[in-house]
């Protein structure tokens, strides 16, 4: 047994206390809000976020920062993407030397184009930074529904101990190297998902859906690895993987507010409906500009941003993805 401290009480982080509970481990959940965190410790339930889902009484939940993270064997940091910076500055005081954060969340700094983990180390160089990232929607994971993600960390030893500490029958665990990798596909494909959830609602078909989801995994691995990732992280569970779930489940935040926005909603509107954190929007813009900075083509990114951000009829973006200059599917084959 090890003692793990999670900070943020989301789905997401509810999901993986549920999980690191019950291999044996010793949980405390962190939530910046005192009225979740009384929520939660008396109704032992996340009523809005996992409905259904109990939570065992020796969990222990805290607004405490300091109680929550010292002491722990390792951290596991579960906060939207927009807040991680400024949460990591918030627990810097109390991270010990060489204490693991495990990052879990995805997304992209638009000012700074920094992926999460690197925020992290820049706000607490003294920490050893670790992703978690896969097809893992916190409804099926909260609920024990089988699947397998990828650890990626700097070291094979520090991916090889929180591999063990995950890793159950319902949780398969992979570890790997390529962190940078790991987090361009898990924050890049959200924003395809949202162009996924546009098409959904336009009333295109699953042919559309398919051709979205392989051409995006296209423009990902074209971007990550010219930003230094490796392709078999795309073709992996943290690239090709987390992308099909994230464009075809019902659980997926980034495809309903798509959705909402192929149906006439404005984004604002499709943010307000889903009720959480879209990660997509978020990522869009910083995608936009890690093409231009890196010099790749990314059209789905691109037009998506424009419907986003410029008000583009989504139908329109569609019939100019569509009619674009005719191209060979893969430069690298030869004739």
């Amino acid at each position: 047994m090890v003692k793990v401290g999670i900070m943020g009480a989301g789905s997401w982080g509810t999901a993986l206390a549920l999980l690191l509970h019950s291999n044996g481990h010793e949980v405390t959940v962190w939530s910046i809000s005192e009225e979740e965190v009384q929520m939660l410790s008396e109704k032992r339930e996340h009523e809005s976020k996992l409905p259904g889902v109990k939570i065992p009484e020796d969990m222990i939940f805290t607004s405490d920062m300091e109680s929550a993270i010292k002491g722990k064997d390792f951290l596991v940091l579960a906060v939207p993407s927009k807040f991680t910076r400024s949460t990591a500055r918030s627990m810097k005081p109390y991270v010990a030397d060489g204490q693991i954060i495990v990052d879990v969340a995805k997304g992209i700094e638009e000012d700074t184009l920094m992926t999460l983990s690197q925020q992290i180390e820049e706000e607490i160089p003294q920490a050893d930074v670790a992703v978690l990232s896969g097809p893992s929607h916190a409804e099926e994971v909260g609920r024990g529904l089988p699947t397998a993600v990828v650890i990626g960390a700097k070291t094979e030893e520090t991916a090889a101990y929180l591999q063990d500490k995950f890793m159950n029958k319902v949780f398969r665990v992979y570890i790997s190297p390529d962190m940078l990798g790991m987090e361009l596909g898990g924050s890049l494909k959200n924003v395809i998902a949202l162009a996924a959830g546009i098409a959904d609602g336009l009333g295109y078909g699953d042919n559309t859906k398919a051709a979205l989801i392989t051409r995006g995994i296209a423009e990902i691995a074209r971007l990550g690895v010219k930003m230094g990732g490796s392709i078999e992280s795309f073709t992996g569970l943290t690239g090709i993987g987390d992308l099909i779930v994230t464009c075809a489940s019902v659980h997926s935040r980034n495809r309903k507010a798509g959705y909402l926005m192929g149906q006439g909603m404005s984004m604002q509107e499709a943010m307000d409906e889903v009720k959480m954190v879209v990660e997509g929007v978020y990522s869009a813009k910083a995608a936009a500009k890690l093409g231009k900075k890196y010099d790749v083509a990314l059209p789905i990114v691109n037009k998506v941003n424009e419907v986003l951000f410029e008000g583009k009829d989504p139908r329109e973006a569609v019939d100019e993805l569509m009619l674009r200059d005719s191209k060979t599917e893969h430069m690298t084959l030869k004739w």
